[in-house]
């Protein structure tokens, strides 16, 4: 059982880290390492000895090991990132990087996103190292860099050139799992992450004649550029199930006491009321819009206009999704993936699966463990070239009126005090056992 003391450092270490501001713009100005030595610190006050490597200067990574007690058992990958996303102070009502714990909740950007699960890992291990805990297999702690872009410099870079870091393991937790979503009904609902969805981020291009903006000029590149966005941002893709996403609908509908109605989808999310939340966005591939870039005056035509449109791809979908884009763009746009990676699924049906719903049941007896697909991506893809099977599973016990998911990237991101105590003695009590 984690120690009072772990459940207060969980509080203090997630306020610590969200005042190192490690806003990652996409742009590589991010400095992860004054989080990444916080956090080597922590780690090396429980007697581990851990490693700080960067691939960019500033770009800095943690990885330290736990040697557990089975030693024939594979090991576990447990990883979160130090970075967060941008967040304008003048939108808050709480500085975002204040880390202010006000009315029993801790404020700031990366409060669930995930510089809590940081915390809340560190706090595990410093309560084990005092208590003179031992895994039962080996654990990998990994906090990462740049993980709200591209990954480069952070679990890319760990995967392709620190493998050796990683021997032995088969199974990793992270983030975006085992949150309470309160349905509306009194209903309190655990999704547990099994899955993620590819990332397929694409730049389009489309090229025409430059000219003068008062002649006509049917070689419009703009014009050209538009009419293809309009075309993707209004395909409606068609459903796709995966196994995942399967077993989601099913224990839903279970739950609801509805038909698992696969055939009708769309009919089935209907019924399902909010809880269709945690399965809409994934039942399909995804493709919106989001920046265009066109021109220099506004009565000239330009040459060139781009594009950038956030696609996501189920697992097996690839194929089709590059086929549907070359139809969407036509002859007069050219397109490319800007950064891709590899959609996930994990077992449901695995021992580690069921330790961690076991783990959640404990302590929220209440609630009702479900698996889910995400509809975004992490750290997991790029540890998936180790051969790491990825869960999502940073807990939370939330009350009525915290919406996890429109926390995430969102203003006034915070988590109350009470959640992180709560996601301390599910993460160690999972962490002891699976």
């Amino acid at each position: 059982m984690a120690d009072p003391q772990a459940l207060d450092e969980a509080v203090r270490f997630t306020s610590d880290l969200i005042r190192f501001d490690t806003t990652n713009r996409g742009s590589g100005d991010c400095q992860e390492r004054p989080a990444a030595e916080y956090a080597a610190e922590q780690l090396a006050g429980a007697g581990l000895e851990p490693l700080m490597l960067e691939r960019t200067k500033g770009r800095t990574n943690v990885v330290a090991r736990i040697e557990g007690t089975d030693p024939s058992a594979d090991a576990l990958l447990v990883h979160g990132h130090l970075d967060v996303v941008p967040a304008e102070a003048a939108d808050w009502n709480v500085h975002p990087f204040s880390g202010e714990i006000r009315d029993g909740v801790v404020w700031g950007r990366g409060a669930v996103d995930m510089k809590n699960m940081d915390a809340m890992i560190l706090a595990v291990v410093r309560g084990w190292a005092r208590q003179g805990v031992r895994p039962r297999r080996d654990l990998v702690v990994a906090f990462t860099a740049d993980e709200e872009a591209s990954a480069v410099d952070g679990s890319g870079f760990l995967a392709d050139r620190h493998p050796e870091l990683f021997e032995g393991c088969t199974e990793g937790i992270s983030e975006s799992g085992a949150f309470t979503f309160h349905d509306g009904t009194g209903r309190q609902i655990y999704p547990i992450a099994a899955g993620e969805r590819g990332t397929a981020w694409l730049r389009l291009t489309a090229r025409g004649r430059a000219g003068h903006g008062s002649k006509v000029n049917k070689e419009n590149a703009v014009t050209r550029l538009a009419a293809a966005v309009t075309r993707i941002g209004e395909h409606q893709w068609p459903l796709r199930l995966t196994p995942t996403v399967r077993a989601a609908l099913t224990e839903l509908a279970a739950l609801y006491g509805i038909e698992a109605d696969l055939h009708d989808v769309d009919g089935l999310l209907d019924k399902l009321g909010p809880a269709a939340k945690l399965v809409e966005a994934t039942v399909r591939n995804s493709t919106n819009p989001t920046m265009l870039e066109a021109g220099y005056k506004v009565n000239v035509i330009p040459g060139e206009a781009v594009a950038y449109v956030d696609g996501r791809c189920l697992p097996g979908c690839e194929d089709e999704f590059r086929a549907t884009l070359d139809k969407l763009t036509g002859p007069d746009v050219d397109w490319e993936f800007s950064h891709r990676e590899v959609a996930l699924q994990a077992p449901v049906d695995s021992p580690t699966y069921a330790t961690m719903r076991a783990a959640v049941e404990e302590f929220a007896p209440e609630g009702h463990v479900v698996p889910y697909c995400m509809s975004g991506g992490t750290d997991a893809k790029q540890f998936s070239r180790l051969g790491i099977t990825g869960y999502g599973f940073s807990p939370l016990k939330l009350p009525v009126g915290f919406d996890y998911q429109a926390l995430f990237h969102g203003v006034d991101e915070r988590a109350p005090v009470e959640a992180l105590h709560f996601g301390v003695r599910v993460l160690d009590r999972f962490l002891r056992t699976a």
